[in-house]
């Protein structure tokens, strides 16, 4: 086979595979047209959904903090909040408290989905303890401590720990207070659960509340913030 006939032979092969790969393309072309729309909406879908959530987050923080402000406020007269810069005051703490708390459920109402709207939640249930009704309170903080997120969860169980105490029911409180010392957050630490375990025993249980405050302060002795804290607790615990 002379040079000619191989150099025809391989240029009529190539030419071959690209009439192959032409003839694909033009065939699978609105195919994968249709794929690569798709792929663009797709996109444009995952980047819309994060804009609006980044957009929901921002709201639901900026209603939380204007309950949380209305929550903190001063109660007195308003020309004593003025001369002290304190902004809005409220002439009853259960005014105050009454509008907090609506503002609460609005942000758990209206943004859901949001990190807000868990501490919202929280929020209303202490509200909700102030206000005197104590069952709401502990419904309310039963529903925020399923939350997934850990840092809520555990700060709705020690708030909802406290109405337990509150309204008489120690033991249960004291379950909860262990458990959190057992699994400790960032915002729950063990020597904090374990102290206001040590609190609700107080009144009823006062040796048992030595107990744990000597428990803490032979662990957490050396922090000097806790160290003030447990010599204060211990003089004036009941005998």
């Amino acid at each position: 086979m002379d040079r000619y006939t191989r150099h025809q032979l391989k240029h009529d092969d190539f030419q071959e595979r690209m009439d192959a790969l032409q003839a694909f393309a033009e065939e699978h072309l609105k195919q994968i047209v249709l794929i690569a729309a798709a792929v663009i909406v797709v996109s444009g879908v995952v980047w819309g959904v994060r804009t609006y959530n980044a957009r929901q987050e921002a709201a639901a923080n900026a209603a939380l903090q204007n309950a949380v402000t209305t929550f903190q406020a001063y109660v007195g007269s308003s020309q004593e909040s003025a001369l002290m810069g304190l902004g809005e005051s409220f002439p009853t703490a259960k005014e105050k408290y009454q509008k907090a708390l609506t503002q609460f459920s609005e942000v758990a109402r209206n943004y859901p989905h949001t990190k807000a709207a868990g501490y919202a939640l929280i929020q209303m249930g202490i509200c909700q303890s102030q206000l005197g009704d104590d069952a709401a309170a502990i419904k309310t903080l039963q529903d925020a401590a399923k939350k997934s997120d850990k840092d809520i969860a555990s700060q709705a169980r020690f708030a909802l720990a406290g109405v337990l105490a509150k309204t008489g029911k120690t033991e249960e409180a004291a379950k909860i207070y262990q458990d959190l010392a057992n699994n400790p957050t960032t915002v729950v630490p063990r020597a904090t659960a374990l102290l206001a375990m040590a609190d609700a025993y107080r009144a009823t249980q006062p040796q048992r509340a030595r107990e744990i405050y000597e428990q803490v302060q032979k662990e957490y002795g050396s922090d000097a913030v806790i160290a003030d804290a447990l010599k204060q607790q211990l003089s004036t615990l009941p005998q």
